[in-house]
């Protein structure tokens, strides 16, 4: 019985070590992504594109064992063998550390397909012992349909993290109502048709801000933190597949135009992601200067917001640039340089010391860094556009606007003083600019205008701040809207990335300012909470009165709207204005006076008040949600993004509108 033992565990060891040696290679990645690939059902499609849509192939292949390699990899489109060159990156080094080092990565860029239909996607990699695999996934091109008025041109206005409770809280604020009746709409609230928009990324139910711009303009989801990019298992941030966005498809199809204007840093994920391609949203450098470097790809004409600290030389004060967040194609390294070949990008460059401003104005592009210098430019002489009006994220409305009221009072103190860039322009004002520069292009453009700061105040829990950028967002809503009623070719979309904070108008005060002071001195929950929020018919109608210069006259009102947070961090609640932000950590000079001196977060403000709220998440920041957001649309094709549709699908209607044109249903002109 033992001898049958031995032997039978010998046979079982033998044919072990055969299929050993003989065991096929595997595919662990392979992209674009499908569920055919990651759980074997053909649906859903995960991955779609608009006929002649470029987009990259890749798919990561690991040896049986650490003794192989992986000699040979082909793609193939329904079974036909896609004949361009395929570059293989192995894994010794630069990938994630969960990837095999004898794992390789094989590339095709800049692939298309015009075909209509689904697609099934096949990988087929030979193994250095002669051993192959093949893997299938799926993906979608999506068809044109009948043609209706084409669009000249596209503006996207996005207001970060604007779910429907800060729309409806700058209404109040900034509308007023009277026995149940606003009386003075927003405006994006005057657009004829909305819908509601599905929000997640690749990864996650809940998105961030690149994916969720992404999305919009590539038609693809993307993971969090990347933009303009499918995951991949490689460390550099700037190798990752690509997927060609709206500008860069409209401007090499019909050599339309861009524009990108924010109240954030230029660099951010929103502005980046309508031109700029990376995995990681945070490498500045390499992304301000794909901005210039790739402008023949995007069209890229107008470029404002914050965030001069990326375009100084690394030896200026202030300046963040660093050749850590840069990039470089090199020749040495065929997966990466393949990139430049392939998508006629720029090689790059690991240059800490470059003057960006100076390179922008080399190219053609006239330099605004204050509101003044905004307003003087010869539109005349000026076809391309740089404005950076601030070192980071630029001042908020309240803050603005606080600056210019006060602006010579003796003795007043404003936040855009300690900032140190006090001469900066409101978004509807740069959203006027970026229109009159954009008008010249006789092919037409698509300009994305960010209010940013609605999301980033958001974050911070700081109601009366995003509230006014809510407002201020809605006035530039306003300036796109009194275009396209000029230019009857012109589509305007207003929407959101995502909503931020879980933000809910609970009700209003029950009490006076005044009688707010004397409740916080006395503190505590039974006097700011119990005997303060109004709820149902208690809140009544908050009354804001608005200034000439179309903004609350003063926050701090009697009997004020009371706003909390659903996806809230821990916070200390007073219901008044803060009279300073919180510190904004992007800042470069955030830790010298005076800017030290500001709340660090929510925590460290309004301490006295003792009217803590338990906040539902970790950390200090609320964070985003899963929540559906609103979308409104004006102009030809506005009827097609009504009920409820993916963040991805608006991609292909707009992509529709520009190219074809959408027929207006019968009965909704």
């Amino acid at each position: 019985m033992k001898q049958i033992s031995k032997h039978f565990a010998l046979s079982l060891s033998l044919i072990t070590l055969m299929g050993h040696a003989w065991a096929a290679p595997t595919v662990t990645r392979l992209t674009p992504p499908s569920e055919l690939f990651s759980s074997g059902q053909a649906g859903p499609v995960i991955a779609r594109f608009l006929p002649g849509q470029l987009f990259d192939l890749q798919a990561t292949v690991v040896p049986d064992d650490a003794g192989k390699s992986i000699s040979a990899v082909e793609f193939s489109v329904d079974h036909k063998t896609v004949k361009k060159a395929v570059s293989l990156r192995d894994c010794s080094s630069g990938c994630l550390p969960q990837v095999a080092k004898n794992a390789t990565i094989a590339s095709l860029r800049a692939f298309n397909l015009s075909a209509p239909g689904v697609h099934t996607l096949t990988v087929t990699a030979k193994q250095s012992d002669g051993q192959t695999v093949t893997s299938d996934g799926n993906f979608e091109i999506i068809p044109f349909s009948v043609g209706g008025q084409k669009v000249k041109n596209i503006i996207i206005m996005l207001g970060d993290g604007m779910g429907a409770a800060h729309r409806t809280a700058a209404r109040i604020v900034g509308g007023g109502y009277a026995q149940g009746k606003v009386v003075t709409p927003l405006s994006m609230d005057s657009f004829p048709v909305t819908g509601m928009v599905k929000t997640s990324s690749l990864n996650s139910i809940i998105t961030d801000s690149a994916p969720g711009m992404s999305s919009y303009v590539s038609g693809n989801k993307n993971n969090n933190n990347e933009e303009g990019v499918f995951p991949d298992d490689t460390l550099d941030f700037f190798d990752n597949p690509r997927i060609e966005y709206l500008s860069e498809y409209l401007h090499r199809t019909q050599g339309k135009a861009l524009g990108v204007v924010t109240t954030a840093d230029v660099f951010d994920a929103t502005p980046a992601a309508n031109a700029v391609h990376t995995s990681n949203r945070g490498a500045g450098t390499g992304i301000v200067d794909q901005f210039l470097d790739d402008r023949d790809l995007s069209g890229l004409t107008v470029l404002m917001g914050g965030g001069r600290k990326w375009f100084l030389p690394s030896t200026v004060p202030g300046s963040a640039r660093s050749d850590k967040s840069d990039y470089v194609f090199s020749e040495k390294d065929p997966h990466s340089a393949m990139i430049a070949s392939a998508w006629g990008a720029k090689s790059g460059k690991l240059d800490a010391s470059r003057d960006l401003i100076a390179d922008f104005q080399a190219a053609g592009f006239a330099y605004v860094p204050t509101r003044s210098a905004m307003q003087s430019i010869d539109l005349a002489h000026s076809d391309r556009l740089l404005g950076l009006f601030a070192f980071s994220n630029m001042n908020v409305a309240l803050d603005k606007i606080d600056g210019r009221r006060n602006n010579g009072k003796a003795g007043s103190t404003k936040v855009v003083d300690d900032f140190g860039l006090p001469d900066q322009p409101m978004l509807d004002e740069m959203t006027d600019m970026a229109l009159a520069v954009l008008n010249k292009k006789k092919n037409g453009f698509v300009l994305m205008v960010e209010g940013a700061s609605i999301d980033k105040q958001a974050h911070n829990m700081d109601t009366e701040r995003w509230i006014l950028d809510t407002i201020e967002f809605d006035k530039a809503v306003a300036k796109a809207k009194e275009y396209a009623q000029k230019h009857k070719d012109t589509l305007v979309i207003v929407t959101a990335d995502h909503e931020c904070s879980g933000a809910a108008l609970i009700g209003g005060s029950m009490v006076s300012d005044t009688q707010l002071i004397e409740l916080g001195k006395a503190a505590g929950v039974s006097n700011l909470r119990d005997k303060v929020v109004g709820i149902y018919d208690k809140a009544g109608f908050p009354k804001y009165t608005m200034a000439n210069d179309g903004y609350p006259q003063e926050t701090n009102i009697d009997k004020r709207l009371l706003v909390g947070y659903g996806a809230n961090a821990d916070r200390y609640e007073d219901w008044r204005t803060n009279e300073q932000p919180i510190q904004d950590s992007q800042q470069p000079f955030v830790k010298q006076s005076p800017l030290n001196a500001y709340p660090a977060d929510a925590t460290k403000r309004d301490i006295d008040s003792k009217y803590a709220v338990t906040g539902q998440v970790p950390g200090n920041d609320a964070v985003h949600t899963a929540t559906d957001i609103p979308l409104s649309a004006f102009g030809p094709g506005a009827w097609s993004f009504t009920g409820v549709m993916d963040n991805t699908d608006v991609f292909f209607k707009l992509a529709q509108s520009a190219v074809r044109g959408i027929v207006i249903p019968f009965g909704l002109r």
